[in-house]
């Protein structure tokens, strides 16, 4: 297996050891073990870092005295953290932008706040307020960037939705946010095809939109609706709304073991633990050209936001997929240095040797999340970039970052986790909630970032309840499995719960089975996510028990296309198992592990 080893002139060069000069740190297990125990002292010393700007400074980092589970931060402090972005060089290039047409576009920071504060003032123009909520269903274009940070700016929050969703998950979404404003384009271009996004929200009947033209073509709106030009204000200048730090900049949806997708708020300061992560962990420079392909919707959309920009760094986005050479050509034009994916891409590039022709030497490292890795994909990928580092990412929406992730002053595995975030701390427990190492993810609070309330459902129930306290510790609850190898590292062991990852997007079985039971020959129904056994991303296998008699083959097509009509096309279904019954605990709970070790064994 390959490793990636470090020297000692690399080394120096990280954010990592800039701070642990200052710290008179001599080692990172040190510098990891004074930021869980100097908790305060660790985020003073981040926001100094990454140079966080306040309107009105905080009389004090951290307020524990209603409990672990409800922690205050930034006491008394008032700031925008949009301001942060802008910290920079106003004519370094900000945001490089290259559609599938094969134009390139290319925004200052100057230019990127000018866009941002017509945006805003167009929101003011509309009758839009602070605390008033706006919505974003779009592709992560030059627009959907500019149009999220300038609803922060405003003092807004922003609903972030996938433009890849069905309109019934988009209905789903705006019934919980009820945003006062919603924008779109007309059509997304995607390979060749014009796929519909505004006639997504007529069909639900969304509110008042605003619609950006993708092509030289101008969309019949309805009445209510605007154009993106009409919209847009003539005024380039704004002074950013002084906020809390606890009050929303972002809603975002994750799926936990329910239906109903679980309401995320983001706050002022969750962006801090982003770019915190993006500065240690991934180790972005300014000089650093960072791409991630992704969405608004998902919450690596905003980190990509965040983290290169309050880092300093220009952000590149590719308007097509990122699977073939064009997308290749773009990572060697653009001379991206920090490159995140999903395992999915990777399993692609490999399969089709669609990457192999360019040159990607310009990549100081890698970046993984979304799901489980495989090591020889992996590590097919580091020699893509001339034997780069992947530093591995896992954590949450709910946690505004990564929990366990790896570095580039650690030797670097393929698809495994060579430490636990800087500023968090977890445990691996078994069913007894014993220690092991193998077992499921609890993190130990307080760390910046982490949620403090969900929209629409209770919070404390779903991350705290009924867990005991552990070595004079709260628990919370996270979902995920892992294990720890001999050498201290971690590798990822999917989901301990009834959540799955499906292609980097997070998604609960039930949401799945609801839909796959409306089928006429489905008497009930359960999905699962089992990974392939020489490791990787999870496929999905859903089981069913059969109403009437019907061909293995039919049964495969109407489940497969149900899933991707009705809920999200990128959810491809691997397999379906037809079963007389399906295994129950005592109280009815379908026991959807022991369908995993069915289907595995």
């Amino acid at each position: 297996m390959s490793v990636w080893k470090p020297t000692k002139s690399q080394i120096e060069q990280t954010n990592i050891a800039r701070s642990m000069r200052i710290l008179g740190l001599q080692d990172y297990q040190r510098f990891w073990e004074w930021s869980i125990n100097n908790r305060s002292d660790f985020w003073e010393h981040v926001i100094e870092m990454l140079n966080i700007p306040f309107d009105k400074k905080p009389s004090e980092i951290l307020d524990v005295s209603r409990g672990v589970t409800h922690a205050h931060w930034f006491i008394d402090a008032q700031l925008n953290i949009v301001n942060a972005c802008f910290n920079h060089p106003q004519n370094k290039t900000a945001l490089h932008y290259r559609g599938e047409d094969g134009k390139d576009r290319f925004l200052s920071y100057k230019d990127l706040n000018f866009l941002i504060n017509r945006i805003a003032n167009g929101l003011k123009n509309h009758g839009l307020n602070k605390g008033d909520i706006i919505a974003i269903d779009m592709p992560m274009t030059v627009e959907a960037v500019a149009i999220y940070l300038a609803g922060i700016k405003a003092g807004m929050a922003v609903a972030t939705v996938a433009d890849s969703f069905t309109a019934h998950e988009i209905q789903v979404r705006f019934d919980i946010t009820n945003p006062k404003l919603v924008f779109t384009q007309d059509v997304l271009l995607r390979a060749g095809k014009s796929l519909p996004l505004y006639e997504k929200l007529i069909n639900i009947n969304a509110p008042k939109t605003v619609v950006i033209p993708s092509a030289n073509v101008t969309p019949d709106l309805r009445e209510k609706d605007v154009h993106w030009d009409d919209f847009l204000s003539d005024d380039n200048q704004l002074k950013a709304i002084a906020c809390t730090p606890d009050d929303t900049t972002t809603i975002l949806f994750s799926s936990g073991t329910t239906s109903t997708p679980k309401a995320i708020p983001w706050s002022h300061i969750t962006p801090i633990k982003s770019a915190m992560d993006g500065y240690f962990h991934q180790d972005i420079h300014p000089e650093d050209v960072v791409a991630w392909p992704t969405n608004l919707g998902w919450m690596m959309g905003p980190w990509l936001v965040f983290a290169s920009l309050i880092n300093g760094a220009t952000m590149a986005l590719y308007g097509g997929a990122p699977m073939g050479e064009e997308f290749g050509q773009f990572v060697q034009d653009a001379k991206i240095s920090v490159l995140g994916l999903v395992p999915s891409m990777v399993k692609h590039w490999k399969a089709t040797k669609s990457m192999e022709a360019f040159d990607w030497s310009a990549i100081k490292c890698f970046s993984s999340t979304g799901e489980a890795s495989n090591p020889n994909d992996y590590t097919y990928l580091m020699q893509l970039g001339g034997n780069k580092p992947i530093i591995e990412y896992c954590g949450g929406t709910e946690i505004g970052g990564g929990y366990v992730t790896g570095t580039l002053v650690q030797d670097n595995i393929p698809a495994t986790f060579s430490t636990k975030a800087l500023g968090s701390d977890f445990v691996l427990l078994d069913e007894n909630f014993e220690a092991q190492d193998k077992g499921e993810v609890f993190l130990l609070p307080p760390t910046l970032g982490l949620s403090n309330k969900l929209l629409n459902k209770d919070h404390y129930k779903v991350y705290y309840k009924d867990l005991p306290i552990y070595k004079g510790q709260v628990l919370r609850r996270h979902g995920d499995e892992m294990i720890r190898l001999n050498n201290g590292y971690y590798k990822a062991q999917g989901r301990a719960d009834d959540a799955m990852n499906l292609g980097g997007i997070k998604v609960s079985s039930v949401q799945i089975e609801e839909v796959v039971n409306t089928l006429d020959f489905i008497k009930e129904s359960a999905a699962i996510s089992v990974p392939p056994k020489d490791g990787g991303p999870e496929v999905l296998v859903i089981f069913y028990v059969p109403t009437k008699k019907i061909e293995s083959e039919l049964a495969f097509v109407q489940i497969k296309n149900i899933v991707k009509n009705e809920i999200n096309p990128l959810f491809k279904v691997n397999d379906v198992v037809k079963t007389d019954t399906l295994p129950r605990t005592a109280s009815g709970k379908v026991k959807r592990r022991d369908l995993r070790q069915k289907y595995q064994h």
